[in-house]
């Protein structure tokens, strides 16, 4: 899967996550070129990753790079790009990045302009390499291009390539938050548990092993999310009891509507970093 050398731009959790992804795939140690301003972080990333490039200076990484992937916070990520402009207008490289609300556009810009940029979402699994990402690449990334984005990518979890960059803010909604939604359901189920008598240990066993196993039946079984819950919700049963209360209120209104603002916001951070100089 090498596609020559890949310069990562942070040291951070997610490009960890890829580079040991990419590292375990077969990718060439020495075709893995990483950027980390901080002393100690070099230091770790060198002892984690042998036989990797690690540099202070992010010209240093890119300048032989035939990829650039941009791992830094979405809120400096101009600041990152601009004084790298000249050094990747010399090569152009495949840039892809993982900030969140970023537009392709505005990194394109930010790096003086014509190039082939691939805007990925991980989610937090992807440090499991659990993860799964949505994808998409601009109008002049290649075909080989995209098929390499993808595969340093699904490194860390399956890949789904989108066909508009707007779909990127609902993949950020839905899988890039959506870790937090079924951590919040699981703290929710374990506090009731326990008010109803059961000690942390065995609430938190239980409701973590049931989410494994709904996550497993939901994916093997083929069958719609309607058929699963009529399967559990007997008629007169205690299923039937929590949904009956739970179709009496807004519920499913109320999580809709959190999407959608967790998806709108996404679409701020873009407009926010679009009118940046």
């Amino acid at each position: 899967m090498d596609y020559g050398k890949v310069a990562f731009i942070g040291g951070g959790n997610m490009a960890r996550a890829l580079v040991g992804g990419m590292l375990a795939a077969g990718y060439e140690a020495r075709h893995v070129l990483i950027s980390e301003p901080l002393p100690e972080h070099r230091e770790s990333l060198a002892s984690e990753f042998p036989g990797t490039v690690i540099r202070e200076n992010n010209e240093d990484v890119i300048r032989e790079a035939e990829c650039v992937l941009l791992a830094v916070k979405p809120q400096i990520l101009s600041e990152v790009c601009k004084p790298l402009a000249a050094t990747v207008q010399q090569n152009k490289p495949l840039i892809i990045s993982i900030a969140a609300g970023v537009r392709s556009g505005d990194i394109e810009r930010w790096l003086g302009g014509e190039l082939s940029v691939v805007r990925a979402m991980p989610n937090q699994a992807a440090l499991l390499r659990l993860g799964i990402s949505g994808m998409y690449a601009n109008d002049r990334t290649s075909k080989q291009q995209r098929r390499a984005a993808s595969n340093i990518i699904s490194t860390t979890g399956p890949v789904i390539a989108v066909p508009t960059e707007a779909d990127i803010d609902t993949v950020t909604a839905v899988s890039g938050t959506g870790p937090a939604y079924f951590y919040l359901l699981v703290d929710m189920l374990v506090k009731v548990a326990e008010e109803m008598g059961l000690d942390h240990d065995s609430a938190l066993a239980l409701v973590l092993e049931t989410a494994r196993g709904a996550g497993e039946m939901a994916e093997q079984s083929g069958e719609s999310m309607d058929t699963l819950i009529a399967r559990v919700r007997s008629p007169g049963g205690t299923t039937a009891a929590a949904f009956d209360y739970l179709d009496g209120t807004n519920f499913r209104d109320i999580f809709s509507a959190a999407v959608t603002a967790a998806r709108d916001r996404a679409v701020d951070l873009a407009d926010q970093a679009h009118r940046q100089d």
